[in-house]
């Protein structure tokens, strides 16, 4: 297992999208096994912490964290600063109940895993959501810090992967089978997996008509919102030449369409503010119905990103006063 870091606030582009979208599927199907095999999904609270070896890290880790994201302690008996963080992170995963996974990972024992995560000293914790790794901290670290970094990492899985998280029950027997919650299936997952499915073939216009057969039928399917925006943003980027685009939009400042292009093209490179302040200065050149276009243009990137994530709560309020 080779881990890559993966930004919280997100970069946005085709491998990101078939990823959240792999992993929703992947969570509904072990929702929809677990209601299939009649179990609760509940686990006792001391299973929410475990410890974790190389042989068992494609099972313990991996799987798992298409279900709930997994933190990783990479701790050591030797280490006295350890010996302070591990029981703080032991106590968090017990007190969010379920919300992530602790995997406790031996260093002396696991030395191949030390080295794929390209740890230089310990302390240090990493988390894998959906497969995909990412730098969390290293050394000692203050409470307040563990915690707000671990409501950004559940934000993440919940919003970009729908990883809704264990259940915990605490009369659970320790050491059963974790199941993910049961939840019966919806009424729309068909027509969702038909989406996802496109996305993995390279299917962009199916996976955009997809989307649209579910909001056809419940218009406020969150999920099926956020699928269209970044398939019709990958559709509109898909065979265009990046550099006679940043020419006309280097050109003509005024130009809607030509600004539009480029901001595409940045947000799919990951230049999310780039991207935002890219339009809201057409906004200010702009009148008419090229401002209006450039104004709706923008608010279907901020589907894209997130309505709750910071760069898209400063750009509406920009784009507010740019407007009036």
């Amino acid at each position: 297992m080779q881990p890559r870091n993966m930004s919280m606030s997100g970069v946005v582009d085709l491998a990101a999208v078939k990823a959240a979208q792999e992993a929703k599927a992947k969570a509904e199907q072990a929702r929809a096994q677990s209601a299939r095999e009649g179990g609760t999904g509940a686990i006792s609270p001391a299973d929410l912490v475990i410890d974790v070896d190389e042989a068992g890290f494609e099972r313990d880790v991996l799987q798992r964290s298409a279900e709930v994201p997994v933190v990783i302690d990479f701790w050591a008996e030797w280490c006295e600063p350890c010996k302070q963080l591990s029981p703080v992170l032991e106590r968090l995963a017990v007190e969010y109940n379920g919300r992530f996974l602790l995997a406790k990972v031996d260093v002396d024992a696991n030395q191949m895993l030390m080295q794929q995560f390209g740890i230089q000293g310990i302390p240090a914790v990493f988390a894998v959501v959906a497969g995909q790794a990412l730098p969390l901290f290293q050394g000692a670290a203050g409470e307040a810090q563990i915690r707000q970094t671990l409501d950004q990492l559940v934000q993440v899985g919940e919003q970009r992967f729908g990883l809704t998280g264990l259940t915990v029950d605490p009369e659970a027997v320790p050491g059963g089978a974790p199941e993910a919650p049961e939840r019966p299936a919806g009424p729309h997952d068909g027509l969702l997996e038909a989406a996802v499915q496109a996305l993995d073939s390279g299917d962009l216009s199916g996976a955009v008509q997809a989307y649209k057969n579910v909001l056809n039928e419940d218009p406020g399917n969150e999920e099926a919102k956020l699928g269209l925006a970044q398939a019709e943003l990958l559709q509109r980027v898909q065979g265009v030449d990046p550099q006679q685009v940043r020419r006309d939009a280097a050109d003509k400042p005024s130009d809607a369409q030509a600004q539009i292009a480029a901001a595409d093209l940045d947000l799919v490179g990951g230049h999310v503010e780039d991207a935002f302040g890219r339009l809201i200065e057409t906004v200010q050149r702009t009148v008419g119905d090229d401002r209006d276009t450039v104004r709706m243009r923008l608010l279907e990137l901020f589907e894209v990103v997130g309505p709750d994530d910071p760069r898209v709560i400063a750009a509406r309020r920009a784009l507010a006063r740019a407007l009036f």
